[in-house]
């Protein structure tokens, strides 16, 4: 059970460990692109391709939706990044339990964004949790953990693709636990319980008022979706940019102000210097190639 890119590195795993998998369940497909049509999530698009049954319910409490899920007879239930809420009966259909791959060391960072959380907070160090899911947000009791430091200019997106490694190998080895009937579970502590709330766009706004640190924790786990944004002000003109990535730098001045020509920007409390630009309505670029497109001057501000 699960929809975004993250939950493939753990369901080619246990398609190569050679579990049978009686269906995959992932959201329903969206509309997306010029001409909205219907685009399958990632999950569902590599499930069809291995000829695997696939299900898209919009919900999973209809006594249909249950009852289908019943029947599938299951001896266990994985579920990575699936966006529906699976209620008790669901919970409790499967005959060893629902079992799930959570980007963060529970019970730090339960909930929605735990992977942009803890770099906008400044961790140096997350990882993976596997977990008997109860019907608590991600509340169940532990099976499996791994630690993994965060890179010092790591975005939320490169820490994507290494947990969801790092996930798969370890939901595959729980799997295996699971089947001999040596799976470990351990009640999560009451301390240090934090709540990863979802993303929202009013957030991404860069506020160079706060030191460079903060200031890059902020861009970097906001990278690359939704993106933190700045405005720059040169003249009577206005460009809208997202800095996908940044690194520390050494300057001050007044906050957002460009301190020389290779972009360096002053922060509350030292500097940053921008690796990757988005600019409204471009691609993606170094900082090098977007210099070479909108020559900046130093004295300009960003806010």
């Amino acid at each position: 059970m699960g929809t975004p890119a993250f939950a493939l590195p753990t369901l080619k795993a246990i398609l190569e460990k050679g579990h049978e998998i009686a269906a995959v369940y992932t959201k329903a497909p969206r509309r997306a692109g010029r001409g909205l049509a219907e685009r399958p999530s990632p999950v569902h698009e590599f499930a069809q391709r291995q000829g695997l049954p696939v299900e898209t319910p919009a919900s999973l409490r209809s006594t249909d939706a249950l009852q289908a899920f019943r029947r599938l007879n299951l001896d266990a239930a994985v579920i990575v990044a699936f966006g529906l809420i699976l209620p008790k009966p669901i919970l409790d259909a499967p005959r060893l339990g629902c079992y799930n791959v959570h980007a963060s060391l529970l019970p730090r960072w339960r909930g929605a964004a735990p992977i942009n959380r803890a770099i906008m907070a400044g961790d140096r160090e997350t990882g993976i949790t596997i977990m008997r899911m109860t019907e608590g947000l991600d509340a169940g009791p532990i099976c499996r953990a791994s630690a993994l430091a965060i890179g010092e200019i790591e975005t939320a997106g490169e820490l994507h693709d290494r947990l969801a490694t790092l996930g798969a190998r370890h939901m595959s080895e729980a799997l295996d636990d699971l089947e001999r009937g040596t799976l470990p579970e351990t009640p999560q502590p009451e301390e240090g319980v934090t709540y990863a709330s979802k993303i929202d766009k009013s957030e991404a706004h860069i506020d160079f008022t706060q030191t460079a640190r903060r200031v890059l924790s902020h861009i970097h786990g906001l990278s690359p979706f939704p993106g933190a944004w700045c405005v720059l002000r040169a003249g009577a003109n206005l460009h809208r940019l997202k800095l996908l990535k940044v690194e520390p730098a050494s300057g001050s001045g007044n906050p957002g102000e460009i301190l020389d020509e290779q972009l360096t920007i002053a922060c509350g409390e030292g500097a940053v210097r921008p690796l990757m630009l988005h600019r409204e309505g471009r691609s993606p670029l170094l900082r090098s190639e977007f210099l070479r497109g909108l020559p900046v001057a130093p004295g300009l501000r960003l806010e």
